[in-house]
């Protein structure tokens, strides 16, 4: 059996385009180009009926390692905790007070841009902080 190489990690929500532009700036991502035959992201969604309008967009690594993220518009809100949810890894290879030093700085980052800090879990070693982005699905700065 081949080993899977490329995948992508998708996210149900309410307004794909502002999602992904918030992930775009957490993960240094870029949005995809407009599909093929349009100039622009609003040329593609004027050539759609209505109701299919702004329902999914796209963003991925500019460097081609990370995994594509794609947003899908879905007419329920976000009712319970994420069965999966990214990590944002900004702490690795440090420990203690380096560490959360780290993490802290990437959180306070982040909360301009809409997320919220969930809490700060630390043990003297080892820190994590669970996040909300800007529709409240839980991510991780860790």
């Amino acid at each position: 059996m081949a080993a899977i190489k490329k995948f992508q990690v998708t996210f149900d929500c309410a307004e794909p385009e502002r999602l992904a532009r918030f992930w775009c700036e957490v993960l240094g991502y870029v949005a995809a180009p407009p599909p093929e035959g349009f100039a622009t992201w609003a040329d593609f969604n004027g050539a759609l009926p209505p109701e299919q309008r702004d329902s999914w967009f796209a963003c991925g690594d500019p460097s081609g390692v990370g995994p594509r993220l794609y947003f899908q518009r879905v007419p329920e809100g976000k009712a319970a905790k994420n069965r999966v949810h990214l990590d944002v890894r900004v702490g690795t290879g440090l420990v203690g007070e380096e560490r959360l030093a780290a993490l802290e700085a990437e959180c306070a980052r982040l909360v301009p841009l809409g997320a919220v800090h969930v809490r700060t879990l630390y043990d003297g070693k080892d820190s994590c902080i669970p996040m909300l982005d800007i529709e409240g699905n839980e991510f991780c700065v860790d």
